[in-house]
């Protein structure tokens, strides 16, 4: 009983350690990028561009083909082995191979199979982009509980401070030595530090929701997520120039990548269209037999004299017997293995088909594929400028961040010790709620601004380094 007992007791243990199982920001992109139905249908497309590239390659191969039958004909036909009329029920037989190579399509295949490999690559960095985007957006979820929790603490601590102060000017009041005034204002700060309290809880569960929800999980119960350490130091500051990683982000970047690739698919979409106004050269070969019911056998053998007629003399009269030999027929129909031998018939052909006119279709493919090739490039430029826009406006926000937050510690440490002045004043009574509840609100509006900026930073910092080619991840170098 004692050792069920610890075995119980050791399980449940290892139930509450699983369930309180700290997810980091690498294991919530690991999950989202191997869970999420999106990047599953992303890759089933390559698997479809795949299928489709090596079709067009077999089609370089030379096609093969078989055909058999076996049927019955009743009524008047020419026998197509026989080349005799036959009246009664026939069964034939066919059997037929055939083979074509094309030599020469203007090049119509080659371009077609060049086509589908770059739009191969173009599927791939389709699903690359799309994965990056899932990642960013996890860790900007992720970043704001972060925030949340800092402010919901922040919230709480602020709120206690004032609990303490109404407690205390409370006795006060109680003994005469205050004001009733001086606990009201404090008492509606606290209402409203209360209200700030449930506010910053709120948009916390609301973080941890939209969180695991991007994850794809059944609900948030049970779950958290890893708190790094995101000290930024005394004096954090942006190594890199918007051109920079402008020139970096312009090769290795996925958008970039599968645009080109589209623009290059264009390309060969348009050599595809040209090439339809060559001749096309084909070589054909084939080979059949056939059997036929109607084919017969024809047997001969000699048979007993038949008299045809008598001999004259010379004087007219008829005199000796003449006989014939007679002639006994016989069939049957000719066997299967000898008609499939004696009926092999073999072809060889090369064929010419030159377009000459054929409505305009293919100079309306050609034109088409010209706006094609055309608007592929226009995408490509989009997607540079578009690129370039981001990381100057990530830039931006990233510097205009870390000023405020380098403001925002000068702001913080100001307005800490003026509260601090005017807490001490109020405590001996040489000021009101009011001043003292002003200094606290600074303080507070200060100790917000200072957070703010630093996930701004932290986070717009976060995107640049993903530009240059690292992995999304929190931890500060």
């Amino acid at each position: 009983m004692k050792r069920t007992a610890i075995l119980i007791s050791m399980l449940f243990i290892l139930v509450a350690v699983k369930a309180q199982e700290t997810w980091t920001l690498e294991k919530c992109i690991e999950h989202a990028l191997s869970n999420n139905i999106q990047v599953k249908q992303q890759q089933l497309q390559i698997e479809g561009s795949k299928a489709e590239l090596e079709q067009s390659k077999l089609t370089l191969l030379p096609s093969l083909n078989g055909f058999a039958s076996h049927g019955y004909n009743y009524g008047k036909t020419v026998d197509r082995f026989t080349n005799d009329f036959a009246t009664a029920r026939v069964r034939s037989n066919n059997f037929y191979l055939s083979s074509s190579l094309t030599l020469f399509d203007g090049f119509q295949k080659v371009n077609q199979m060049r086509m589908n490999q770059a739009n191969l690559q173009a599927t791939r960095y389709d699903t690359d982009k799309f994965m990056d985007d899932i990642s960013l957006n996890i860790a900007t979820a992720y970043l704001q509980i972060l925030f949340y929790r800092e402010a919901l603490k922040t919230a709480q601590n602020q709120l206690q401070a004032t609990e303490l102060q109404v407690a205390r000017l409370k006795k006060m009041v109680d003994a005469g030595a205050l004001a009733q005034g001086d606990l009201y204002n404090l008492e509606a700060q606290r209402a409203s530090e209360s209200t700030a309290v449930v506010d910053a809880q709120n948009n916390l569960d609301l973080a941890y929701l939209t969180l695991t929800q991007m994850l794809d999980l059944p609900n948030s119960n049970g779950f958290e997520i890893e708190v790094p350490d995101l000290q930024l130091g005394e004096q954090p500051t942006l190594i890199a120039d918007p051109a920079h990683i402008y020139d970096y982000a312009l090769e290795t970047q996925p958008s970039i990548k599968s645009a080109e690739f589209r623009m290059h698919s264009s390309e060969y979409g348009l050599m595809l269209a040209k090439g339809s106004q060559s001749p096309t050269l084909t070589f054909q070969a084939s080979v059949g037999t056939g059997y036929s019911g109607a084919a017969q056998i024809y047997n001969y053998s000699i048979g007993n004299p038949v008299m045809i007629g008598y001999t004259r003399n010379a004087f007219g009269m008829l005199a000796d017997s003449v006989f014939a030999p007679s002639v006994n027929t016989t069939s049957s129909t000719k066997p299967f293995k000898d008609q499939i031998n004696d009926n092999i018939n073999k072809s060889l052909a090369f064929n010419l088909n030159v377009p000459i006119f054929n409505g305009w279709s293919t100079r309306t493919s050609i034109s088409k594929a010209k706006i094609n090739l055309e608007n592929s490039k226009y995408n490509l430029d989009l997607s540079k400028l578009q690129l370039r826009k981001t990381i100057e406006q990530s830039y931006a926000d990233a510097k205009a961040a870390l000023n405020k937050f380098q403001s925002s510690k000068s702001a913080v440490d100001a307005a800490k010790e003026s509260f601090r002045y005017a807490e001490q004043k109020f405590n001996v009574g040489l000021s009101n709620s009011v001043d003292y509840n002003n200094a606290k609100k600074e303080f507070e509006k200060a100790e917000s601004g200072l957070l703010q900026s630093r996930y701004e930073f932290i986070f717009k910092t976060t995107v640049l380094d993903f530009y240059m080619g690292k992995p999304i991840s929190l931890q500060r170098k």
